[in-house]
């Protein structure tokens, strides 16, 4: 009931007209953002923080909630209409979504989506209202060696669970380790990779490098692949769903949701991982599973709700741990530390009124979303018919501004460039950025805890294994670590095993 009582307070703070004004921003803008191929979520956001200075801190907290939410709406506009996912959580509800469009059903495919993600959305933000409290109170009882194994467990879970190679996911994160380390040693003083230069005894700050990696990188590659597609035509009454296409994905909703919550929770999952997941499970428990890549409307309602409530799942270890669990909540959480606040288990009864009024902001902002989606679908698919190469220069020149006004600094600008080009490496080279990103935010506290249980125990390690707690945090860090190098082992022993069947017949 508390809990109840403090989210009432949370509707009273977010239902202030200059809260609103900045809701309604963030959500056009993430709807924006998530249309526009090559950009998403992340980078938008990262693009988007500087113009947060000055701004009162929970005015700009739910306007980045809204550009993080209001893309997975968005991404779902170029992944039906012209086949290409505005960010990579949309890429299954590309798979189906724009086989619906060509067979002239891409107003049922987006009026799914919508319904999908609003129903998944307000979900997950009500389990969000009884999950964050507990989990709040339980990390009070943390310590320093809780709060290092934490913080590994963000880094090592990042790189094991997302897809592709753990192994170039665990490099970024090394890299991204090293990245921090740069500047000056915080307890002694003395200078760290800084090769004499002044301009770096600071470090790198987080948003010269957020914009470079997500932003610039994104850029650079879009253009390299721009073309000109013709997105499909849809008009306001096709959107309005057939009582059969209701009944076939009402339980694909649900099932999308619990699965995207359930990711969500994971740190390093994320909503990609959360859309293909459910994409998997819908489509075993389809009693059409022949229809999946041909144009199967439950796969899309599946993968869309998944995507969403992963999102707003993702921000429970952040509110409560103050461990972001995705890229997108790691630039939520710089967002907190540069407007002054400390996040971690104090933060929901020290910011009382800022977590709850985001949190109720949620509930606000996905009915924006879905009052926006449903008549001006046409509206935002008019944005895909302006060239990418007229956006990308105006893109470049927004993102760029941001980092030198940051610190009225040309260096700046000079790192956010070069982390961009490194951002662009890495996306050649499928080499993930969220790990690099992730490790750069958890470095300071990964190392300030590490220092301070040691100096707890006298440098005996033991401190790690000693403490119930920290025990099972300890367990949980080697099991990310060792799990998917032995389901790697696993794998090739049986392509060994078949290529040699194969070569015996």
């Amino acid at each position: 009931m508390e809990s109840l009582s403090l989210l009432a307070d949370g509707f009273a703070t977010a239902l202030t007209p200059t809260n609103l004004l900045f809701v309604l921003i963030g959500v056009v803008l993430g709807q924006v953002v998530g249309a526009l191929p090559g950009i998403g979520p992340s980078a938008g956001m990262a693009l988007l923080l500087p113009l947060t200075f000055g701004v009162e801190p929970v005015s700009a907290i739910v306007m980045l909630a809204g550009i993080m939410y209001g893309g997975m709406y968005g991404g779902t506009l170029t992944s039906v209409l012209i086949n290409v996912p505005g960010e990579a959580a949309s890429v299954m509800t590309a798979v189906d979504g724009h086989q619906l469009a060509r067979q002239g059903k891409a107003g049922a495919a987006l009026s799914i989506s919508a319904i999908g993600s609003f129903l998944a959305g307000i979900g997950a933000v009500a389990l969000l209202v009884f999950i964050t409290p507990a989990l709040a109170d339980l990390a009070l009882k943390f310590n320093a060696p809780e709060y290092f194994l934490l913080a590994s467990l963000g880094i090592t879970a990042t790189a094991s669970i997302g897809g592709g190679s753990q192994v170039r996911a665990l490099l970024a994160a090394v890299l991204g380790l090293i990245v921090a380390l740069v500047g000056t040693d915080p307890m002694v003083g003395t200078e760290r990779l800084t090769f004499g230069s002044t301009h770096m005894l600071e470090g790198f700050d987080f948003i010269p490098v957020a914009i470079g990696i997500f932003g610039i990188a994104e850029v650079l590659v879009s253009l390299e692949n721009s073309q000109d597609l013709q997105p499909i035509r849809t008009r306001l009454r096709d959107l309005v769903l057939s009582r059969a296409d209701w009944m076939a994905c009402r339980m694909s909703i649900v099932r999308g949701g619990a699965v995207g919550m359930l990711v969500g929770l994971l740190p390093g999952a994320g909503p990609t991982v959360a859309s293909l997941l459910a994409y998997v499970v819908e489509k075993k428990a389809s009693p059409h599973p022949e229809k999946f890549g041909k144009g199967a409307l439950d796969g899309v309602a599946a993968a869309e709700s998944a995507n969403n409530s992963a999102v707003h799942g993702a921000l429970v270890p952040m509110l409560a741990l103050g461990i972001p669990g995705s890229a997108s909540t790691a630039v939520l959480l710089a967002a907190l530390i540069l407007q002054g606040i400390q996040p971690g288990p104090m933060l929901m009864t020290q910011h009382a009124d800022l977590v709850w009024g985001l949190i109720a902001s949620m509930f606000i902002g996905n009915l924006i979303l879905l009052i926006l989606n449903l008549p001006l679908v046409p509206v935002f698919a008019s944005l895909l018919r302006v060239p990418y190469d007229y956006l990308a220069p105006a893109i470049l020149v927004v993102s760029l501004t941001g980092a030198y006004a940051m610190t009225l600094n040309i260096f700046t600008v000079v790192i956010a460039i070069a982390f961009g080009l490194i951002g662009y490496g890495m996306m050649k080279f499928d080499i993930p950025r969220s790990p690099l990103v992730l490790a750069v935010v958890l470095a300071p506290l990964l190392e300030s805890s590490l220092r301070q249980s040691l100096m707890l125990s006298l440098g005996s390690p033991m401190i790690f294994v000693e403490r119930p707690i920290s025990a099972i945090l300890l367990v949980m860090v080697t099991g990310s670590i060792l799990l998917p190098i032995i389901a790697t082992w696993r794998r090739r022993r049986k392509e060994r095993a078949a290529r040699t069947a194969g070569a015996a017949a």
